[in-house]
């Protein structure tokens, strides 16, 4: 359960990598449909970036990931609104919610609710 564990992890934290990163041109487009401001949007890249760094840093400092795992759900929970308020296709959804799962399956794990 703990390569499970980590491997969330490194998923979580290399796709807020790529997106906010290497993707940057499409967050803009995306914040402005949405009818964000620039400052939301560079808020929320800062704090994804941030929340990464420490899921990873978790790997070998456990006590570090609870509270990052949660809020980055608790963000992506925030990307499934957007989606739904611009009525954006299904196919959009599908990024932001399996970060959700894999953030609420991180922080059960951390929390002590799942695992072995």
């Amino acid at each position: 359960m703990d390569t499970l564990v980590i491997l969330a992890q490194l998923i979580i934290a290399a796709s807020i990598v790529i997106v906010w990163v290497f993707r940057f041109d499409n967050i803009v487009l995306e914040f402005k449909q949405y009818g964000l401001p620039d400052l939301v949007r560079n808020m929320v890249g800062a704090a994804k970036i941030a929340l990464a760094t420490l899921l990873v840093a978790g790997i070998w400092y456990p006590q570090l990931v609870l509270v990052p795992a949660l809020l980055m759900a608790l963000l992506m929970v925030g990307a499934q609104l957007a989606h739904i308020k611009v009525r954006n296709p299904f196919i959009k959804y599908v990024p932001s919610f399996l970060l959700l799962l894999l953030s609420l399956f991180v922080a059960a794990a951390h929390a002590g609710l799942i695992g072995a």
